[in-house]
């Protein structure tokens, strides 16, 4: 009945032990851990592993393949490992997780989650069947209102963010990532590592379509009387603009400027008031660029590292597919509430009640991943008490 499945070497060092027992020989090795080893992760490259795991005979590293003196996975039993050769009596064999996301990395902090499908199966045991609140209900059901729920609790309930960390080429855009619902902040890190957020800008766009026009200012067609695209005036102009034009930095030593230098004082003191926050700043600006499918970024940002932090709806990767243990009751409830509101001869008044039940939940829920603690509510506080003088 315990949940863990794993021992701490498993846990910790990502790898699992073997000693081959006297007077016998050894070729296959179940790996036990709570991941799944595996293969097909970047898919079939001549001479390039695409496996999570490295297998290890009296610490030397093994070769990957079929036949004697190597290693393969099984094909019919999963996470079994076979060898070409056997293992004598004596003979210690590790299976260790490659320092890979697919590999140890998504093995830890895995205790915090329970994989959606277990959120399944538990529903259909806790409250499908006879004398239960939902006496018959097909499982696709249950999978489709769990997965709605995952989405709809990836926006504002869970704690989903995700980031990259991308430098901006020449051409100034980033490709926007392939599980992308929304941006939560953008960043530039400068050399201490600091992050200085980049704002939106209204200066500019990215308009969605650039039609070819005549002489007579009509767009043009082609064979297939579709409208011939162009490239954007609009985004060349953007590309090329000199963001000191714009943010009225004059001067090189203006970038890193402070507040209380000699540059603020000698010119700016007094100046600032009714200034335009999107533009009184060096950090430069980004737009979404719909049309390509990219974050297009002002000029003074080439060559510059960036953190972008974005949201995605849960369902992209199998990973992914996990809710918190602290939501994990919300989920059951927006279950509940959803199959039972939408079913006939169900009394209005059970509806409402699970209702409740869902927002009670999820309220919950939002307090716990909060993540708020005592501790650094006081610092906070701390910080406003000072009377700050100049």
């Amino acid at each position: 009945m315990a949940l863990l499945t794993q021992t701490n070497e498993q846990y910790y060092a990502g790898s699992q032990l073997f000693t081959v027992p006297a007077a016998s020989t050894q070729t296959t090795f179940d790996w036990t851990g709570g991941g799944d080893i595996g293969t097909n992760l970047i898919g079939t490259v001549a001479g390039v592993s695409n496996t999570n795991f490295e297998v290890y005979i009296d610490n030397v590293l093994q070769t990957e393949g079929s036949g004697a003196g190597k290693y393969e996975l099984s094909t019919t039993i999963p996470n079994r490992v076979i060898l070409g050769t056997a293992a004598t009596a004596g003979q210690v064999i590790k299976i260790l997780l490659k320092n890979i996301r697919e590999g140890q990395w998504n093995n830890k902090n895995t205790y915090a989650y329970i994989k959606l499908v277990d959120v399944i199966n538990n529903f259909m045991v806790a409250y499908v069947g006879m004398d239960k609140l939902i006496p018959r209900c097909k499982r696709s059901d249950v999978v489709f209102h769990a997965k709605r729920g995952l989405q709809e609790f990836s926006y504002d309930t869970l704690k989903s963010i995700k980031s990259q960390e991308l430098t901006i080429p020449p051409s100034l855009s980033v490709i926007i990532p392939q599980d992308y619902v929304n941006y939560v902040q953008m960043s530039r890190i400068d050399d201490l590592g600091v992050k200085h957020i980049i704002y939106p800008t209204t200066l500019t766009s990215n308009p969605y379509e650039v039609p070819v026009q005549d002489s007579a200012g009509v767009p043009t067609q082609n064979d297939l009387g579709e409208n011939l695209e162009g490239a954007s005036v609009t985004e060349e102009r953007w590309k090329t603009a000199n963001q000191n034009n714009l943010n009225g930095v004059y001067d090189s030593e203006m970038l890193n400027a402070g507040v209380y230098n000699y540059y603020w004082y000698d010119f700016n003191y007094g100046r600032r008031y009714g200034l335009d926050p999107e533009t009184s700043q060096a950090n430069g600006w980004f737009t979404i660029n719909e049309r390509e499918g990219k974050f297009s970024f002002s000029s003074n940002l080439n060559g510059q590292l960036i953190i972008l932090e974005y949201i995605s709806d849960g369902l992209s990767i199998d990973y992914d597919m996990r809710i918190p243990k602290m939501a994990e009751e919300a989920i059951y409830m927006h279950i509940l509430y959803n199959i039972l509101a939408g079913r006939a001869n169900v009394p209005e008044y059970v509806v409402a009640r699970y209702k409740k039940e869902r927002r009670a939940a999820l309220r919950n829920a939002k307090i716990r991943l909060s993540d708020i603690k005592l501790e650094e509510f006081t610092q906070v506080m701390r910080g406003k008490s000072k009377w700050i003088k100049h």
